[in-house]
C-alpha cells in the first residue's frame, strides 16, 4: 500500500469495524481529473465462512465513510470511493494476512527490482514478521522479500480446488449425417407459430 492509502486506511478502520466489519485495506489511484479511493472489507474473522460480505455491507460502509471522508478531508481533489469485497483473488495488504494465506500462490508487484523481477508469482512459504519478510517459493526456490518492498500482491486463487477451472473440450466425435447444418427458413416471422 502507498503511505496515502495506509495513511486513509488508518483513518477509516475504526468507522469500518464499528459496522461489524474488517477494513483489509485501501488503494489509492490518483489520476488526472479525480483520484480512485477503493476499500476492501470483509467480514470478521470467526463469522466466516457464514457470512459473507453483501451489497448492503457495502452501501452501508461506503455511506459512513463518505461522511467522515468529508469531514476529515485527506484527499484534495475529486475522487471517486468504491467499496468492494476481496474477491477470491484477495488483495494482501499485511503481513498477518500473508501469514493467513500460507502455501497459496500469490501474484506480487515489487516496489524495486529484486533479482532482476519486479513481479513475481510464487507460493507464499513462510512469513517472518520480526524481520518483516514474506519468503515466496518461486520456481522452486525460496526469495526473500522485505515486507516494505511490496507494492501489490493478490491471491491466485486456485480454479480447480473452487470447481471453477475451465473444462477440457470434449473431442468431436463423426458428424452424423446433416447435423451442423443450419437449413434457412424462408418463412417470414410474422408466419411463425408462437406461444400465446
Amino acid at each position: 500500500m502507498s503511505d496515502k492509502a495506509t495513511e486513509i486506511a488508518n483513518l477509516l478502520a475504526p468507522t469500518v469495524e464499528a459496522l461489524g466489519l474488517d477494513l483489509l485495506g485501501a488503494e489509492y489511484l490518483p489520476a488526472p481529473g479525480g483520484a480512485t479511493l477503493r476499500l476492501y472489507i470483509d467480514v470478521p474473522l470467526a463469522e466466516q465462512p457464514e457470512r459473507v460480505v453483501n451489497i448492503d455491507d457495502c452501501e452501508r460502509v461506503s455511506r459512513e465513510v463518505s461522511a467522515q471522508l468529508d469531514v476529515e478531508d485527506p484527499i484534495s481533489g475529486n475522487y471517486t470511493l468504491e467499496v468492494s469485497s476481496p474477491g477470491v483473488d484477495r488483495p494482501l495488504f499485511t503481513l498477518a494476512q500473508f501469514a493467513r494465506h500460507l502455501d497459496e500462490s500469490a501474484k506480487v508487484g515489487l516496489k524495486l527490482p529484486q533479482n532482476g523481477r519486479r513481479r513475481l508469482q510464487g507460493r507464499i512459504a513462510r512469513v517472518d514478521e520480526a524481520a518483516g519478510q514474506v519468503v515466496f517459493e518461486v520456481d522452486g526456490a525460496e526469495l526473500e522479500v522485505a515486507f516494505d518492498n511490496i507494492d501489490k500482491a493478490r491471491i491466485l486463487p486456485d480454479w480447480a480446488a473452487l470447481g471453477l477451472a475451465p473444462q477440457k473440450p470434449n473431442k468431436p466425435g463423426p458428424k452424423k449425417p446433416g447435423q451442423g447444418k443450419n437449413k434457412p427458413s424462408n418463412e417470414s416471422a410474422a408466419g411463425k407459430p408462437r406461444a400465446e
